[in-house]
């Protein structure tokens, strides 16, 4: 099975390294040196990774045969892809590869049907789950354990427990605030609405990957 491990981005320096957008949980084995990846588009590959570093917090990454900026530039855009043996599980049993969570029926606690789990979004900050609704509108789900508490790969079933409004925004919950001002600087008050629609901004220890 193919799967997409990295995103070949800017050239750094000029002895041929380049950033990569990380989309896989295990770099270390995916993008490590010795490596071989298969590329998208195909005519460039496959690419050999020769060495690796981080870089201000970016995953920098040096292929064999690649040897200056210019080579190095070229390669910008360009989709990292590693064989993954299907029947291939990551040794922490709270994470997934993104393969096992494709299709993935996604319901509330009480069962209801949310949609389809159809694809697993990388960011630098967390991952998120893309789930399609039965009108076929989509809505991002993040993979944190607070929002994500059950994954049932034998049930094939994700179930979530999402905020007030993070599904449906019409059931954002909506708070009001009222500020008082010291008497002696003179009196009034104030107030502002925040609709509660989302999570907080860390990434769950069970994100997907390849």
């Amino acid at each position: 099975m193919q799967l997409v491990v990295g995103k070949i981005g800017r050239a750094h320096g000029i002895r041929g390294d380049v950033s990569v957008e990380v989309r896989t949980d295990e770099p270390e084995l995916r993008l490590g040196p010795g490596a071989v990846l298969l590329t998208d588009p195909a005519a460039i590959g496959p690419l050999t990774v020769e060495s690796g570093r981080v870089h201000s917090g970016r995953l920098l990454l040096r292929f064999a045969g690649v040897k200056d900026r210019t080579a190095a530039e070229a390669l910008r855009g360009t989709m990292l892809i590693a064989e993954v043996d299907p029947d291939e599980t990551p040794e922490d049993p709270d994470e997934y590869y993104d393969h096992q969570l494709i299709g993935l029926d996604v319901v509330l606690a009480d069962g209801t049907r949310v949609g389809e789990l159809t694809e697993v979004v990388h960011l630098p900050y967390q991952d998120l789950l893309t789930v399609e609704r039965p009108d076929g509108t989509e809505v991002l789900i993040p993979f944190v354990e607070q929002i994500v508490p059950t994954i049932d790969l034998d049930e094939q079933r994700v179930v979530i427990t999402p905020p007030p409004g993070l599904i449906d925004p019409v059931d954002a919950v909506v708070a009001s605030a009222r500020a008082d001002v010291d008497a002696d600087a003179g009196s009034g008050s104030g107030s502002g609405s925040v609709a509660d629609a989302g999570a907080g901004a860390g990434a769950g220890e069970q994100g997907g990957g390849a």
